[in-house]
């Protein structure tokens, strides 16, 4: 797999971790989860979305460097 085809992959991870945060609150505010079930389930959430961020941004600032060279 290309450095490429990694960042577009970690991209796509990303955007559905963004994506299942919203759809938590969501079921959180039609009371469809409790609010017990939304805090044990979206601070891990909220981890996973901080590394893949760090990952990406690290990934990009690596392939910049390689195209300079």
């Amino acid at each position: 797999m290309s450095k490429k085809d990694f960042i577009a992959k970690l991209s796509i991870a990303l955007k559905e971790a963004q994506e299942t945060s919203y759809w938590l609150r969501l079921l959180t505010e039609t009371a469809y989860l409790t609010e017990e079930e939304f805090e044990s389930l979206h601070p891990e959430l909220i981890e996973i979305i901080k590394i893949l961020t760090s990952i990406l941004k690290t990934s990009r600032q690596t392939l910049d460097t390689i195209k300079q060279l």
